[in-house]
């Protein structure tokens, strides 16, 4: 097969559309929901979702809980700090972070927050652009514990807040309700989750749903868009995840219903472990591992039977996901993903993570 030009995966999507703000009601957002047997889609609400689920089916679901990990501090000389940590090191006050401005932070440069909380120095940069910063907390507490208490929730880039940042709402909103709070791990949401209430998980659950969660720490990578000119040329993000016994078991026969992935987060950590594994690990042993599977066209999908997840980016390795989804086997999912998009502007849906969602059968 010739390869797949990166501009196949381009479209124009009128900025009004990306959504600045969440639907007022997590349930309200629009549901275009795919049907992949028939050729066909419908327009529905997120609250529908319950019509389309069977008894036995199983959701899949990334837990991994947003940390507030932007940090402002000053520099010694009064100069503003911005601190965006990216997951620790070692022993919970060593981070590899991005830090603003990077030019006039060198390897043992100093900054520290305006009331005293902490201090931090550069202890070493890394070729990709990122640094290595060692915190010393005046309480003694870790550096989650920290950024949660001062720390502002990292937005993608496309969604504009004033120099203030995230909001108190944000703070809310831009978490699953089934987030593991002992899983802040994740620098980006699980965007696809966010449409879920507790009402409407009371609802799946009575009606015969099952759940079965897995942790993946979603990267900066997610929101970095393809350059190459051709799509296999890209170097594809890395992202640890955790995929307990029980989530593993799940994805083996006897299958009780179909394994739905809330997310391209589910699908890439399903994936990734379903490429090294034919069957659960012995016992109740947990699997940690790296995911740096790139799912595009003509790809097939060993243990994702459908899936929810929302609008993406342009040129993004997600709508490269989206588009295989659409057509397992073949590229004809890459302009069913087109004519899918035209409708879905034409008909004013909200893009993004704070946008409306797909359910694809």
């Amino acid at each position: 097969m010739p390869p797949l030009a990166a501009e196949l995966f381009d479209y124009e999507l009128p900025p009004r559309l990306i959504a600045q703000t969440p639907a007022a009601r997590r349930d309200e957002s629009r549901l275009l929901v795919v049907h992949r047997a028939g050729h066909r889609i419908e327009h529905r609400t997120f609250r529908d979702l319950p019509e389309y689920l069977r008894p036995g089916d199983t959701l899949m679901r990334n837990n991994a809980a947003v940390l507030p990990a932007r940090l402002h501090a000053r520099r010694p000389t009064g100069g503003q700090v911005e601190c965006f940590l990216l997951h620790p090191v070692d022993d919970g006050l060593t981070w590899r972070c991005l830090v603003k401005p990077g030019r006039k932070l060198p390897v043992g440069a100093t900054f520290a927050d305006s009331t005293g909380a902490f201090a931090a120095t550069v202890a070493a940069r890394n070729a990709d652009g990122s640094v290595v910063v060692r915190f010393v907390t005046t309480n003694g507490e870790s550096v989650a514990a920290l950024a949660n208490r001062l720390g502002v929730v990292p937005l993608p880039p496309y969604i504009v807040r004033d120099d203030a940042g995230a909001s108190a709402t944000d703070r809310e909103r831009y978490q699953t309700v089934y987030a593991d709070r002992a899983q802040q791990v994740a620098v980006a949401a699980p965007t696809a989750g966010l449409h879920f209430t507790p009402e409407l998980l009371a609802i799946l659950a009575a009606r015969g749903v099952n759940f079965a969660d897995a942790t993946l720490h979603v990267g900066l990578g997610t929101f970095k868009p393809i350059t190459s000119e051709n799509i296999e040329d890209h170097a594809i993000h890395r992202e640890n995840y955790e995929l307990p016994a029980a989530t593993q078991r799940a994805l083996f026969p006897p299958l009780p219903g179909r394994r739905i992935a809330v997310g391209t987060t589910a699908v890439r950590t399903i994936e990734d472990y379903l490429s090294r594994h034919t069957q659960p690990l012995p016992g109740d042993q947990a699997c940690f591992a790296e995911a740096g599977i790139f799912l595009y066209p003509p790809r097939a999908f060993r243990g994702v039977d459908a899936l929810i997840t929302n609008f993406h980016q342009p040129r993004s390795t997600l709508l490269c996901l989206v588009s295989a989804f659409l057509a397992p086997g073949s590229t004809d999912g890459i302009a069913w993903l087109h004519e899918i998009y035209r409708e879905a502007i034409a008909r004013e849906y909200r893009f993004f993570s704070y946008g409306d969602a797909m359910l694809i059968l």
